[in-house]
């Protein structure tokens, strides 16, 4: 992939991303979003169920699986259809990509650099600490421009 297209995707997704985390959403509801919404409306479990064309124990165990996180996102999408809702979702870093990119590479780094310092350490071939910066800073910026397979 083109460097130039590579550095732009990652400054979009952040971009898209920090809006995502910037709106700071509420918790999900204990009861989940389906009952919740389904209740806020005052929309019956059993009027649920005719909208959906499914019984009234079927909306109880649709809801049950979304508070108990295993929902699938397609059942979830037609569920909240039929409360004229629409379906978001994302992933959301704790930190920005280009953070994790960062954090990653120093860590990469140092796993590839740590065992040949020791080396040379132990053949009294130290280098010296302003020297061992530069070369942690080259590898850093080679593993963050360089291929990001190499950082995983």
């Amino acid at each position: 992939m083109d460097k130039q297209f590579r550095d732009l995707q990652l400054q979009q997704m952040d971009a898209l991303l920090g809006t995502w985390k910037s709106a700071q959403l509420c918790p999900r509801p204990k009861s989940g979003w389906v009952r919740a919404v389904r209740e806020t409306l005052g929309m019956s479990a059993a009027a649920f169920a005719r909208r959906l064309g499914i019984s009234h124990a079927g909306v109880r165990k649709l809801e049950a699986s979304e508070a108990s996180d295993v929902i699938t996102l397609a059942t979830l999408r037609k569920l909240a259809q039929a409360l004229d809702c629409e379906l978001q979702y994302a992933l959301v870093p704790r930190t920005s990509l280009s953070q994790q990119i960062q954090v990653r590479a120093h860590a990469v780094a140092k796993e590839q650099l740590q065992p040949i310092a020791h080396s040379m350490a132990l053949e009294d071939q130290d280098v010296n600490g302003s020297l061992n910066k530069l070369q942690f800073d080259l590898s850093v910026r080679d593993l963050v421009h360089g291929s990001r397979r190499k950082l995983w």
